[in-house]
Order: C-alpha cells, then sequence, then structure tokens
C-alpha cells in the first residue's frame, strides 16, 4: 500500500500517522518530495481501512502495489534513485562507467588499467579478486591478494572499487574494503547472501540470472531492501536464449521495463552480453542510448594473455574512443559521463 500526503501534512501529523500504522504490525517507508509525501507501507495492509485514511485531510490518496516487491517499486518511490560511492554517484544525469579487467592479475596489471581508465573519463574500477567460474579448473581469482591490489589501485587513482563478492563469509570479512559489492548472476537468487546484504549499508551491484525475469530480478533486490539496504543497482548482463553465437542475448528492452517498474538504477554489461570484444562498443552506446545509468565495461592491456575473458575485453585506447562516443550520446539526452 502507498499513502500519499499532500503538502499540508506536518510532521507531528506524519508521526502520529505513522505509529497509528505499526500498531497493525506494519512497517512504514517515508520518502519526502517536494509538494508531497509518500508513505510505503508493508506487511498485513489488509486490516487497514482505505476510507478511514482518506478521511484524513492531509491524506491525497491510498494506493494498493499489487507487484509482489514493495521497496523496489517506482509507485513506492517515484523519484529516480541515485546512490553516492565516495564522491561518485549510480543514478540521475551523470553516466556511471565502471571499467576494468575480468580479473586482477598483478600490481602492475591492475594499477596500469586504473590508471588508464581513469584518464578516459571512468568513475569506477572493476576488477575481479572472486571469480566464480564454469570449471572448477579455471583460474579462481587471486582471493584476498587480489583485493588488496585492488586497494592499491585504488590508492593510485582514486577510483571506487567494484567487485564481486560470492558468499556470506567473504562479505562478512571484506565489505569494508569494497566501495561496492557486485552479487553476480550466478547468485542472484542466493537469498541468504541477499539477506545478509542487507544487513549492511555499502552498495550492491546486483546481476540479472542467467535466465531470471525482470521481476525475479525485483524481487532480489527486494530481499536486500526489505533487509533495511536500499542502495542497489540492478544490471542488465544478457540472458540465456537458443542463440549461440553471443556468450548471452542482451536484453536492452529490460533497461526500459525495470525504470518504468522502478526507481533503482540500471546499468548494462555489454562485456559480459556478448562475450565478444568487438561488439563491446557498439552494445555500449545502444544502453546509453535507451537511458541506461551506466555501463560496466571489461579492459585490458593484454587481451589475448588475459587469464580470464580476454576475447570480450577491449583495450584502454579503444576504452577511450568509446567514452568519446558516449559523451556525444549521453549529450543529446541531457546528461553527462
Amino acid at each position: 500500500m502507498v499513502i500519499v500526503l499532500n503538502a499540508s501534512a506536518t510532521p507531528e501529523q506524519i508521526e502520529k500517522l505513522t505509529q497509528e500504522l505499526e500498531t497493525y504490525g506494519c512497517s512504514v517507508w517515508p520518502t519526502h518530495g517536494q509538494f508531497q509525501t509518500i508513505l510505503g507501507i508493508v506487511g498485513d495492509t489488509g486490516k487497514l481501512d482505505r476510507d478511514y485514511l482518506l478521511s484524513k485531510m492531509y491524506v491525497d490518496k491510498v494506493l494498493s502495489v499489487q507487484e509482489p516487491y514493495k521497496k523496489a517499486n517506482r509507485t513506492f518511490h517515484p523519484e529516480n534513485t541515485v546512490i553516492n560511492v565516495d564522491s561518485q554517484t549510480i543514478g540521475g544525469n551523470k553516466l556511471a562507467i565502471i571499467a576494468g579487467p575480468c580479473s586482477v592479475e598483478s600490481r602492475e596489471q591492475i594499477v596500469g588499467i586504473a590508471q588508464d581508465v581513469k584518464a578516459a573519463g571512468a568513475g569506477f574500477l572493476r576488477g575481479g579478486a572472486f571469480k566464480p567460474r564454469s570449471s572448477p579448473y579455471s583460474f579462481q581469482g587471486l582471493q584476498a591478494e587480489g583485493l588488496e591490489l585492488l586497494k592499491q589501485a585504488k590508492q593510485a587513482t582514486g577510483l571506487p572499487i567494484v567487485t564481486e563478492i560470492m558468499s556470506i563469509s567473504q562479505l562478512e570479512q571484506y565489505h569494508e574494503d569494497i566501495d561496492v559489492i557486485q552479487i553476480g548472476a550466478r547468485n542472484m537468487q542466493n537469498f541468504d547472501l541477499l539477506k545478509a546484504a542487507g544487513q549492511i549499508t555499502k552498495p550492491i551491484l546486483l546481476k540479472r540470472g542467467l535466465s531470471a525475469t525482470i521481476e525475479e530480478l525485483l524481487m532480489s533486490a527486494e530481499y536486500i531492501m526489505a533487509g533495511g539496504n536500499e542502495n542497489v543497482i540492478l544490471c542488465e548482463r544478457g540472458i540465456r536464449t537458443f542463440e549461440t553465437y553471443t556468450r548471452n542475448t542482451l536484453d536492452l528492452s529490460a533497461v526500459l521495463a525495470i525504470k518504468r517498474l522502478s526507481h533503482l538504477p540500471v546499468i548494462v554489461d555489454p562485456s559480459h552480453a556478448a562475450g565478444l570484444w568487438w561488439m563491446v562498443e557498439s552494445l555500449s552506446k545502444a544502453a546509453v542510448a535507451v537511458g541506461a545509468d551506466g555501463v560496466i565495461i571489461e579492459v585490458h592491456q593484454d587481451p589475448s594473455n588475459a587469464k580470464c575473458d580476454g576475447q570480450q575485453s577491449i583495450k584502454p585506447e579503444r576504452f577511450a574512443a568509446l567514452m568519446n562516443s558516449l559523451r556525444e550520446i549521453a549529450r543529446i539526452d541531457n546528461r553527462t559521463v
């Protein structure tokens, strides 16, 4: 349920109504706008008397929310969410550009790439320390050492770190060292991990599962938000279809659908979607054109010898050229990079 209060509602009236609603076992999530306040009500709202609520002079509307996701729902929070990360933002008019290698391989590699992508205009550094791989014989990342190298790259460039956490124990041990915690596609419905992520305040970049529907993605976000952490960024990274030419099928329509249904920021991962480096630039441009809040791109100095996903990584010079194109596309829509 959503209760829309008009501008005449005083703080005292809002507090009194909140307390009244909580006596019915409901939790209240307020959103304060310039001209109105919206109260998102979660719980057994069947006990609430809609006519009684509308009888209050400062109540404009009482709306039912039909979708199973509540806090991620745009009805609860009409304005787009903007998440602050150090001096950067994700959401709003400025595109979030996240770039770096699939995995951290050495200090020279990660610091060098961090310097290159920052010079080109990226606002965040991505890099895998803990790598979930389809084969147990593939490179699994440098683990804790890789995270330490990411921290050194941040110290050298100032770029916030985006990296994946795979388990609750890793989350508990390392979350203070990471600026944006990525929960990967394979863990999108790891509900225990999602619940644990809801207990911290760090931004969570939640990737869409391999065959997940949009509603399933939003319900996974709801798990995190229900725990109290509302700093969730959604990521479209391609879904599994009958097509085998590309690694996955990039669903750009999901960006439009999610932004209509939810207030949360949505970014696109063209590298994992295509799995082919020569598609990354065009798909990045398309993502910005349809209104994505940013992109996460794999960049490597020597893709042919990368320990992970070299075939979908672009070189720093191509990334720099791509950034110039993204600035022009963003400018058309009155956005910046």
